[in-house]
């Protein structure tokens, strides 16, 4: 049986950002496809009593610091130097999921990761501004009359909802998280593990 990659997605997420490429390659490498699942990090992190890492682990001594040691680690051993934080974070993409969703409709999910992708964690754009998101996506080549009018239909809407209380009961916590054939993996940390288990 083909193994299978499953990447639960949020735009939100920095490390979904530098998990993205990296993650990518290891597909290529291995023979596989990568299926998004776009769910809402902010959603997931009501349900499980969850909070963004540097607040949550900011009173305890040096775990912040060491985590940004990892991060810039990461970031050398993959080559992703136009990474930086966006100063919105953290900022709501329920519109940008949403349209991620519309995407995958299209079977274009990966071309829209693709684009708004560095809008979101190399320019810093405020991406939880509709008027920003729009005029970015008429500047695309995708249908942007047509998505924008998409989102607004409660399958979509639902279906966000859905991917996110289904992720939680999958025993996701944050993102990103990697299914291999429905084994979770949790973290960029964790992309070696996810490499070994492809091409065992």
């Amino acid at each position: 049986m083909p193994k299978t990659i499953e990447f639960l997605f949020d735009f939100v997420s920095p490390n979904g950002y530098l998990m993205w490429h990296p993650l990518r390659e290891v597909a290529v490498r291995q023979g596989t496809k990568i299926t998004v699942i776009p769910a809402l990090l902010g959603g997931m992190h009501k349900l499980t009593g969850n909070a963004p890492p540097m607040i949550r682990d900011a009173e305890v001594k040096g775990k912040n610091a060491y985590a940004m040691l990892e991060m810039n680690r990461f970031i050398s051993r993959h080559g992703l130097t136009k990474f930086a934080m966006n100063p919105h974070f953290p900022f709501s993409t329920v519109m940008l999921q949403r349209l991620l969703l519309a995407a995958q409709e299209q079977g274009r999910e990966q071309e829209f990761i693709d684009y708004f992708l560095p809008y979101a964690w190399e320019q810093g754009a405020n991406l939880a501004d509709p008027e920003i998101v729009t005029g970015l996506l008429e500047q695309s080549d995708f249908d942007a009359a047509a998505m924008l009018g998409r989102i607004q239909s409660d399958e979509i809407k639902q279906r966000l909802m859905d991917n996110t209380s289904a992720a939680v009961e999958r025993g996701a916590f944050g993102i990103p998280t990697i299914y291999i054939n429905g084994e979770m993996y949790f973290g960029k940390e964790r992309l070696g593990q996810i490499e070994e288990q492809l091409a065992g």
